[in-house]
């Protein structure tokens, strides 16, 4: 029987246990966009969009939309206290100059060493840069949310990129549906695991190469 995987909201909000109170956060498409609805009760995150806003609030309550206020994935947004508007051009300057604190992307690959593609699928022949690679030369922190494998069963931590790269060397945490990984400067570390899943399973799953930390545990909430 095939292991089970954690859904989309169970890798956002593992995720969100990343953010640090007072962070200023940009989510990309898909499973990052979720992480606005997930983080923990006391602590305070300021979420910036390259359409010009900071300090955007979760997913709008139905009846409550505002067309003028959506996130990466045209989902409606709620205002929030303090919320401020600008240009795109200035959205575009706090990444450049290094003000936005963690970037949570989506990727179609990671490799070993953290590079990070994310824009372009050839074999459709259709892709879309968007933010992704000034965030992630810019944002302090990059971490990657994604599914382990494609739709084919294919890893998608590999050990060397096979599309069109977004940025090197960038991604210093990846969450997926089976796995934490950390990566640094010696590597990437398997630290958790899904529950009911063993190191050795994901290893298994996995085309990286994997040094697996002797403190590896179950993802927990």
């Amino acid at each position: 029987m095939e292991k089970q995987r954690l859904d989309r909201e169970v890798i956002a909000m593992r995720v969100a246990h990343e953010l640090r109170d007072g962070d200023v956060v940009n989510l990309g498409l898909g499973i990052p966009t979720l992480c606005s609805q997930y983080i923990p009760e006391g602590r305070s995150v300021m979420y910036h969009s390259e359409s010009g806003v900071l300090n955007y609030g979760p997913m709008a309550e139905p009846g409550e939309e505002d067309i003028d206020l959506i996130n990466a994935g045209g989902q409606f947004l709620a205002m929030s206290p303090g919320m401020s508007f600008f240009s795109s051009a200035d959205a575009f300057a706090m990444i450049r100059g290094g003000h936005v604190d963690v970037a949570v992307l989506g990727a179609l690959q990671v490799s070993e060493r953290g590079d990070l593609a994310n824009w372009m699928l050839p074999e459709r022949g259709v892709g879309n840069v968007g933010g992704a690679m000034d965030l992630a030369a810019g944002a302090r922190r990059v971490i990657a949310a994604m599914e382990h494998t494609d739709r084919k069963g294919n890893s998608k931590l590999v050990r060397e990129c096979a599309y069109p790269p977004t940025a090197m060397e960038c991604v210093s945490l990846v969450v997926t549906d089976i796995a934490v990984v950390e990566i640094g400067p010696d590597g990437a570390v398997l630290t958790e695991v899904a529950p009911g899943w063993t190191a050795d399973e994901v290893l298994a799953q996995t085309d990286a190469r994997l040094a697996v930390s002797p403190n590896v545990k179950e993802i927990t909430l």
